[in-house]
């Protein structure tokens, strides 16, 4: 199935949100089996890979609003630009084993997403971040 350029920015949004919030509901429906997906904090060469560490992130951040655009479609790659504004509302983990216990505050995050499609799925996808601030906002790390 080849999906127009707007649909393809609505399957990226949505792997976007589910990235953010640990929602692994529309994994299989988003991506392929052999999907390899890169972040700050993550790389995976499965579905089922991307599925596990979506779980272990998946109640660190409530309240999750994302909003994305402006799109840029090139053959079968689509980037966007995203804002995502969460409340740390559990355990984030952290490398190492180590976590961040939940501070009730509400965070910002920018990135950038770049996502390849084969046919009506997501084949790849690069989500480009600042883990630092991340972590600062999370008060893991001092302000910047």
């Amino acid at each position: 199935m080849v999906l127009t350029a707007d649909q393809r920015s609505a399957r990226v949004t949505r792997a976007i949100e589910a990235t953010v919030s640990g929602d692994t509901s529309a994994v299989g429906e988003l991506f392929t089996a052999d999907v390899i997906a890169w972040s700050p904090s993550l790389t995976v060469m499965s579905r089922v890979e991307l599925a596990v560490e979506l779980e272990d992130h998946e109640e660190a951040f409530s309240e999750v609003e994302v909003e994305t655009g402006p799109f840029v479609s090139a053959g079968d790659r689509v980037c966007a630009e995203w804002v995502a504004t969460a409340t740390h509302s559990g355990r984030f983990v952290l490398d190492g084993g180590r976590w961040a216990n939940p501070t009730g505050r509400r965070v910002t995050l920018r990135g950038a997403t770049v996502a390849e499609f084969d046919g009506d799925r997501i084949c790849a996808v690069r989500h480009y971040w600042d883990e630092i601030e991340l972590l600062s906002e999370l008060g893991v790390l001092p302000a910047r």
